[in-house]
């Protein structure tokens, strides 16, 4: 257990302008304000009140969770801040705790790093800050240490933010892409690519009538619940940037494997469908943030899939393909039409800005 000493309640600052200017960032009065009003109101805890330059955790308590530590950073410059289903807040936090979560750890504790732009309203950085506060929350971590830059007007799309995780991995847990052997199945929990779409929508390039929300969700439980049901799962990778494809082409480079996936199994929304056939668009290039790929035996698969489907999160999960003999390295797709499909690797960016 961390050992806290007992810190007086100082009397917190507060922010009487209605933007940010630079002065919040100088250092000074100014920035403490900022500080104490939007973030420690936000994320308020006993590791980060004392609001040193870092943050003190016990390592007895962190090795009785487990015999690794997992370390991750990640930034986001999302455009638009706000879209259908979250928001850069909840994207930073869901972000970092899934590339926790995929690896085997449990999320425990985060930093938040926030380069705002001069400008930016003060309400609008506390709508971010209780975003962040609440998803951390619901995904069981704490937000405990942190950094605020202020920039010039123009320097920056209102804010970027910079999330660091600490998880801690348990004993026997073990994944890795390179473990992926002949017949093993590859899983996916969901729906496909609705992040990628709903961030393209919300940036008014495409006016739909039934617009498409972000999938974007904290992933530690749900995961949690596919590693007790299958316990020798493979590898296990959240699909972000560059979609699921170019997952599964990481896995058959890493494992010198190939791998086909049938078009039909690929759960996709309809409205996903239709926006890609639009734009011209693969989906299996589409950006996904609450979206797992998992490659578990073949001994195992139906517990996978058991378990996933069984959660919230992985209503739509599915078997969408399988390990094969083949060109080490290639990734096909059985179509609906009965023929198959070279999946390579993303050349390039399909949308940028995107998480």
């Amino acid at each position: 257990m961390n050992v806290i000493s007992f810190i007086p309640r100082r009397p917190r600052g507060k922010v009487h302008v209605p933007t940010v200017t630079l002065a919040h960032g100088g250092g000074g009065k100014a920035m403490k304000d900022l500080i104490d009003d939007v973030f420690v109101e936000a994320f308020d805890n006993p590791l980060l009140a004392p609001l040193d330059d870092q943050a003190r955790l016990d390592l007895a308590e962190l090795a009785c969770q487990g015999d690794r530590l997992a370390f991750s950073t990640d930034s986001f410059v999302i455009d638009p801040l706000v879209f259908p289903g979250g928001d850069i807040g909840k994207l930073a936090v869901c972000g970092t705790v899934n590339d926790l979560a995929v690896g085997g750890a449990t999320p425990l504790y985060l930093s938040c790093a926030v380069i705002i732009e001069e400008g930016v309203s003060i309400d609008f950085l506390r709508q971010i800050a209780g975003s962040m506060a609440s998803t951390a929350r619901g995904a069981g971590v704490a937000i405990v240490t942190g950094d605020t830059k202020v920039v010039n007007k123009g320097a920056c799309d209102g804010m970027f933010i910079t999330t660091t995780g600490i998880g801690v991995v348990p004993a026997g847990v073990e994944l890795g892409a390179h473990r992926a052997r002949l017949g093993d199945a590859v899983l996916v929990n969901g729906l496909l690519g609705d992040h990628g779409a709903a961030i393209l929508c919300a940036r008014g390039d495409m006016a739909l009538q039934s617009p498409i929300e972000s999938d974007c969700a904290p992933l530690q439980d749900l995961v949690g619940a596919l590693l007790r049901a299958a316990p020798n799962t493979r590898f296990i990778r959240d699909p972000t940037r560059g979609g699921v494809a170019t997952v599964l082409n990481e896995i058959a480079e890493a494992a010198q494997v190939a791998i086909e996936i049938e078009e039909s199994a690929t759960p996709l929304r309809d409205e996903v469908r239709g926006f890609c056939d639009i734009l011209g668009l693969d989906p299996l290039y589409l950006a996904n943030e609450g979206k797992i790929v998992a490659i578990a035996p073949p001994e195992e698969a139906q517990q996978a899939l058991g378990a996933m489907s069984a959660h919230p999160l992985g209503k739509a999960a599915s078997i969408i393909g399988k390990v094969v003999a083949g060109e080490p390295g290639r990734v096909t797709m059985r179509t609906t039409f009965g023929g198959r499909r070279i999946v390579d690797m993303l050349v390039g960016e399909q949308l940028p800005r995107i998480c």
